[in-house]
């Protein structure tokens, strides 16, 4: 009785450890990174030292930095895209209770809990120029001499590494259409099956409107995380060959750990940030999402 009381008079007692994980791993790191990209690490002084706008004034100049973020934006479509495509497909492809999908639904999860480095290393080998399989089967098919190796060619390392990304996250748009789709009502489909619709009209006037909000948040949520995508990028090709493959995160991260450019990377990071908050926000209005 007095845990009740207490709960409900003060509910801010409750609150106070997510505020202050809040606080610890949200608040300061970010007040710090604005503080940062205002200065710069002097490795001969061994110090920070302040350097005002220079960063910021840098940064808009820096055409490493452009080509990066063409990168990024081009790999943050085509990524989401496919993945959106598929997720709905396989969805509704699973949306039964014919026997054995409960366990194909179970084993897309498996995807999930990899490590994206893992997987990285796994395509690594399946896109190997000499025994990987997908070169193997390109190969075959008269798509892709193996003397063109994926990941070593400009014009097809992007498409290598977003492969890997489709591959592990496509399962999870799926998931979450599953899901939707078992939670619409069924008058609506009963009353399209008298009036004699067909499934693809079905799906253009019932599904995909009722689905709307789903797709909207899966898209949020997934494409928030495609835009800071390292790990694939990192583990396969390091940004090669030569700057093809180079992402925002990427080229932060070598700015601060690399060239030891601890304010530009800061402020590189800031940008990002700044760019995934623009387009979240201005899709949540587009798409008119309510929390």
């Amino acid at each position: 009785m007095k845990l009740g009381v207490l709960s409900a008079d003060r509910p801010l007692v409750w609150m106070l450890p997510l505020i202050a994980m809040l606080v610890a791993f949200t608040i300061i790191p970010l007040f710090y990174n604005i503080w940062l990209s205002f200065h710069e690490y002097a490795p001969f002084k061994r110090r920070l030292e302040f350097v005002g706008w220079e960063n910021w004034r840098l940064l808009f100049s820096d055409v490493r930095m452009w080509e990066a973020l063409w990168t990024t934006m081009f790999y943050f479509g085509v990524v989401l895209t496919v993945e959106l495509v598929l997720g709905m497909a396989i969805a509704l492809l699973l949306d039964a209770e014919e026997f054995g999908f409960g366990v194909l639904r179970t084993v897309l999860t498996m995807t999930l809990v990899v490590p994206p480095a893992i997987v990285g290393m796994m395509f690594l080998l399946i896109e190997d120029p000499e025994f990987g399989v997908l070169t193997f089967v390109l190969d075959s098919l008269g798509i892709l001499d193996k003397s063109t190796p994926i990941l070593a060619t400009g014009s097809t390392a992007l498409w290598g590494v977003m492969l890997a990304d489709i591959w592990q996250w496509t399962p999870f748009m799926v998931l979450i259409f599953l899901a939707g789709l078992r939670s619409l009502p069924p008058e609506p489909y009963e009353a399209a099956m008298l009036d004699g619709a067909s499934p693809v009209m079905t799906f253009r006037r019932i599904t995909l409107p009722l689905m709307s909000k789903v797709i909207a948040v899966a898209v949020l949520i997934r494409g928030i995380d495609v835009f800071r995508m390292f790990d694939y990028v990192f583990v396969m090709t390091s940004g090669g060959p030569g700057t093809s493959t180079y992402t925002l995160s990427l080229y932060s991260w070598q700015q601060t750990f690399s060239f030891i450019k601890w304010g530009y990377g800061a402020t590189l990071s800031l940008f990002t940030l700044v760019i995934i908050l623009v387009i979240a926000n201005l899709f949540i209005w587009l798409a008119k999402v309510r929390w």
